[in-house]
C-alpha cells in the first residue's frame, strides 16, 4: 500500500536530482510554472523553437505538453519534442488545456495522442470527460464539473490509452490502466484563485515522473505535494490578512520549505482499485 513516507522518498529523489524538465507551454504559466518547478527542485526549460526541440526533448528528463495558448508553430513543437521524448522512452505529460472549448483544441489534443500517447493525461473534469469522448462542462479553461463526476471517464481513459490519468479538483483522483486509484484531498480554494497552478500541477507530475519510473507513483506524488503545500500556503496566507497576490508568494515558499513531517501529518489520501 502507498504511503506517505513513500511519496517522500520520491520528494527526497526529487530535490537530490534536480532533474531537467522540458516544457512546451502556454504564454500565460511560463514564469510561474517555471518558479514552482525550481521550488520543488527540478531544473525547468521553456523550449519551442523547431531548431532545438528535439534536441532539448532528448537531453531532458520529462516533457510537459500544455496546450493553453495554441498557435500552429508551438503545436508543430509540441509533435516533434513528442516523437523526440517517444523515441528515448523519456515521460511525457499532456495537460489539455480548455479542450473541449473550440473544435481546434479537440483537434490538437487527438493529433497528439495519435503521435504517440502521453505517459500522463492531467486536467480538470470537464477536459478529461472532453479527451475521453463525453460532452463536458466547461468555460473557457475553467471546469464547470466536480472531479468525482469525471472519474468514470477518467477510469475509460486510462484503460484505452493506456496512460496516467489525473482529475483535478476539490478531490484529485489518479488512476492508471491496473485499477490502481489514488484520492487525493489536500489543496485550497484559492488555487483556483492564482493563474498557472492547475499548469504547475502537470510540470511538476513530470518532475516526478523523470525520477520515479511508476508513473502513477509519480503522479500521485506530484498532486499530494503541491495539495499539501497549496493548503500550507492559504493558512499562512490568511492569518497575515493578506490576499491573492500574497498567496502566489506563499505558495512557492510552501513548494521550496515543506518537510517530512507536515507532509505526512497532513496528507489526506486513499488508495484502492
Amino acid at each position: 500500500m502507498l504511503s506517505a513516507d513513500d511519496l517522500w522518498k520520491d520528494v527526497m529523489e526529487l530535490r537530490a536530482r534536480c532533474p531537467l524538465v522540458h516544457n512546451v507551454t502556454n504564454l500565460v504559466v511560463m514564469n510561474f510554472n517555471a518558479n514552482l518547478l525550481l521550488a520543488a527542485g527540478a531544473s525547468p526549460v521553456m523550449v519551442h523553437a523547431h531548431d532545438e526541440v528535439e534536441e532539448m526533448a532528448g537531453m531532458a528528463g520529462a516533457l510537459v505538453l500544455n496546450i493553453g495558448t495554441l498557435q500552429p508553430e508551438w503545436v508543430e513543437s509540441m509533435r516533434l519534442a513528442l516523437l523526440a521524448a517517444r523515441a528515448r522512452a523519456t515521460p511525457v505529460v499532456l495537460d489539455p488545456v480548455g479542450v473541449g472549448a473550440t473544435a481546434y483544441r479537440r483537434r490538437v489534443v487527438a493529433a497528439l495522442r495519435a503521435a504517440g500517447e502521453p505517459d500522463v493525461l492531467r486536467g480538470n473534469a470537464s477536459e478529461i470527460v472532453s479527451v475521453a469522448g463525453d460532452a463536458a462542462g466547461a468555460r473557457g479553461v475553467d471546469s464547470l464539473l466536480q472531479a468525482d463526476a469525471a472519474l468514470d471517464a477518467a477510469r475509460r481513459l486510462s484503460r484505452d490509452s493506456g496512460a496516467v490519468v489525473c482529475v483535478s479538483g476539490e478531490h484529485d483522483h489518479v488512476v492508471d490502466a491496473s485499477g490502481r486509484h489514488a484520492r487525493l484531498g489536500n489543496g485550497d480554494v484559492w488555487m483556483t484563485r492564482v493563474t498557472g497552478v492547475g499548469c504547475g500541477a502537470s510540470a511538476l507530475v513530470a518532475a516526478f515522473a523523470a525520477v520515479q519510473p511508476d508513473r502513477w507513483r509519480a503522479t500521485v506524488a506530484a498532486m499530494a505535494y503541491l495539495g499539501v503545500a497549496g493548503e500550507v500556503a492559504a493558512e499562512r496566507t490568511r492569518a497575515a490578512g493578506a490576499g491573492i497576490g500574497r498567496y502566489q508568494v506563499e505558495l512557492l515558499d510552501a513548494v521550496h520549505l515543506l518537510d517530512a513531517g507536515t507532509f505526512g501529518a497532513r496528507l489526506r489520501m486513499e488508495v484502492g482499485a
